[in-house]
């Protein structure tokens, strides 16, 4: 019988390795069913107790998801230490103001995890898990995380630039931001909901009082007082939605018509033609908002993830092995 012709064997090859990759990269909801029995047992204390201590945890973790998804997906480079040889992600000026608060809950379950199951959870799928379950802790919507994402091998600072929406930006730059990552302006829309917990600091809206028309003018005075001092302390804040500041829900979309936005790309949300009809949509429908926030948290926790061998499970977050 006369041997396969070469081209059938690249193709058999082709189809052999692609399927060893599949497998190997395959995220799944039970991923750690089997290696890591106390996954979410482990998870749940670690989570519960660190927000009981610490209510910002949760808005905190949240924030810290989409800083480290957005701008090179969701692979847990933000939680990697500067070294005197190279300034990390973390360390970016815009990531400057992430509290302190998750990356203490990532390393307090990363601890647990490693004395549990070791070199087996990574730092990415805590983050993820943590976000997931915090989110909900605050009355939020539940959604499935599918787990199996392996963790960067490096950080850069420099890799960010540009990749996170300011709140000085017009909001055609963050549409494109969003676009450019394959978000369209309802999913950006709803991510934006995430600002209906946590707080922003001062410096990032005080310049705005004075000549912004956007701002109900009680807000805007009592934002003036509450921020008088902040040159002297620059961690001075105020909470993004001041109705129902550590409850997930819809009043931040309320807020908005009524000139009760905090930041300059909140206003803009609203005053915008291209978004102003979501921002109406969930200001009238929590349950709309609830179902299109969760779409969008599982389509972001999961960009760009690095799976199989094109990351590592690292041993200690803030570190690479």
């Amino acid at each position: 019988m006369a041997p396969p012709p070469p081209s059938l064997l690249l193709v058999v090859l082709f189809l052999l390795s692609s399927t060893a990759l599949l497998s190997e990269s395959r995220l799944s909801l039970d991923y750690y069913s089997k290696t890591c029995p106390s996954f979410n047992k482990i998870m749940q204390e670690a989570i519960t107790d660190k927000q009981i201590n610490n209510p910002t945890t949760a808005a905190g973790t949240l924030r810290l998801l989409f800083h480290d998804c957005l701008p090179n997906g969701c692979d847990a480079s933000i939680l990697i230490s500067s070294t005197p040889f190279n300034k990390a992600e973390r360390d970016a000026d815009i990531n400057l103001s992430l509290p302190g608060d998750p990356f203490d809950l990532i390393v307090r379950a990363k601890t647990a995890l490693e004395l549990s199951c070791p070199n087996t959870v990574s730092c990415s799928d805590i983050l993820a898990v943590a976000t997931r379950d915090l989110v909900t802790m605050l009355g939020g919507p539940y959604y499935k995380v599918f787990l199996g994402r392996k963790d960067s091998r490096s950080s850069q600072a420099s890799s960010i630039e540009g990749k996170l929406p300011k709140p000085t930006m017009s909001m055609s730059q963050i549409i494109n931001l969003f676009a450019a990552s394959g978000f369209n302006v309802q999913e950006m829309v709803a991510l934006s909901g995430a600002h209906t917990i946590g707080f922003s600091h001062c410096k990032e809206f005080s310049s705005n009082l004075g000549n912004n028309t956007h701002y109900n003018p009680r807000f805007a005075q009592a934002l003036k007082q509450a921020c008088s001092g902040y040159p002297k302390n620059p961690t001075l804040s105020v909470f993004n939605d001041i109705m129902s500041p550590n409850k997930f829900d819809n009043l931040y979309y309320q807020n908005l018509p009524k000139g009760l936005g905090l930041l300059e790309s909140d206003h803009g949300l609203y005053n915008d033609p291209r978004t102003k009809p979501f921002v109406e949509l969930y200001a009238k429908d929590q349950n709309k908002f609830f179902r299109d926030f969760a779409r969008a948290m599982q389509k972001l926790s999961v960009y760009r993830i690095k799976t199989g061998r094109r990351g590592e499970i690292r041993r200690r977050c803030d570190a690479v092995n």
